[in-house]
């Protein structure tokens, strides 16, 4: 039976998160532009670090985003925590950035602290990852390996999961691909070495790619598209989440002659009268309106789900659409629909 019911949607937790899924300790959170990515990665934390978990929240585009969803003024560049969950979780942040991580990696591999910094001063770093931009996801996937598989001195891992803002759709595929990006830049050397690694972590259990999207043409198709391009590079596709989907508020009898145009004004009238909510003609005619609007949306995501259907995911959810738009408290309500999904 359903475990939530997040826009009138029935969801049975075995198909929405299946068992798989919980198993894998490092998520990435991808979608085409607009369609919330960004805002469900942070509920994904929240819902994963619930129970008393840690998580990190990662950030790979430089687009600051993490800061207002939590509604911090800024963060900087290292591993902050951000967000308490339900049963004393906590949620870390780190804003990814390019050049901090690959001063970090110089230091590590090569010793280069000054050395590196000076670097930096004459713009050297920006100029090697312009020349050879592979190179950039090089390093951002290697220190997500490395936050990923970095252990407390108790001899567990520093976090239980690690959920990535990943890049949109049109471009997750290339980001992940890092075989490719070895063989444009070096095939032996710490940097083929850490490639190797991170490698073996992308096509492990460990690691899956969840996919947002909206009950829309164009969105549905990009998601198909991006989990063929997924598994065509043997990488493991998680989650179909949609987002914004709407409720069911009327019967479908109710449902199919609204979205005709077809509603019998003078008994919504006499209702909200005895309602005692009399509205001017006007009013009630704007009403009307948005009633025959909503319901002809509410069919649309109905027919968009034969879509949705048709692309291979091991899990598939909805989220609802947060009528008081996104803020902290919208990112709390998405995390425990999340939970009561079975995310966890």
């Amino acid at each position: 039976m359903s475990e939530a019911d997040p826009g009138g949607v029935a969801q049975d937790a075995a198909t929405a998160w299946p068992e798989g899924l919980r198993e894998s300790r490092l998520h990435f959170v991808s979608g085409k532009g607009g369609t919330g990515k960004s805002t469900v990665a942070a509920a994904l934390a929240l819902a994963l670090a619930s129970g008393g978990k840690k998580v990190l929240l990662i950030e790979v585009e430089g687009r600051g985003g993490i800061a207002p969803t939590f509604e911090i003024d800024r963060l900087p560049p290292t591993e902050t925590k951000i967000a308490t969950a339900d049963g004393g979780g906590a949620v870390h942040a780190l804003p990814m950035d390019v050049e901090a991580t690959f001063l970090d990696y110089l230091k590590t591999n090569y010793g280069m602290g000054l050395a590196a910094r000076a670097l930096k001063s004459i713009g050297a770093i920006e100029f090697a990852t312009t020349l050879a931009p592979g190179l950039k996801d090089i390093l951002i996937t290697g220190k997500i390996m490395e936050c990923t598989q970095r252990r407390a001195s108790d001899g567990r891992y520093a976090y239980d999961a690690i959920v990535v803002d990943a890049p949109p759709t049109g471009r997750i595929g290339k980001f992940l691909d890092v075989t490719r990006a070895m063989k444009e830049i070096a095939k032996a050397g710490p940097i083929a070495g850490q490639a190797d690694r991170v490698v073996r972590l992308l096509h492990s259990p460990d690691t899956v790619v969840h996919l947002v999207t909206l009950l829309e043409s164009l969105p549905l198709q990009e998601t198909a598209e991006a989990a063929k391009e997924l598994r065509a590079l043997d990488l493991r596709v998680g989650a179909v989440i949609v987002n914004r989907s709407l409720p069911q508020l009327l019967s479908d009898a109710e449902l199919d002659a609204a979205a005709d145009g077809t509603i019998d004004g003078p008994a919504v009238r006499a209702a909200l009268d005895g309602a005692g909510l009399p509205l001017s003609d006007a009013d009630l005619a704007g009403l009307l309106t948005e009633t025959i609007q909503f319901a002809r949306t509410v069919r649309g995501q109905d027919e968009a789900r034969d879509d949705l259907e048709a692309i291979d995911a091991p899990g598939r959810l909805e989220l609802p659409l947060l009528t008081g738009g996104v803020d902290l408290g919208g990112v709390y309500e998405l995390s425990g629909a999340l939970i009561e999904a079975g995310v966890r």
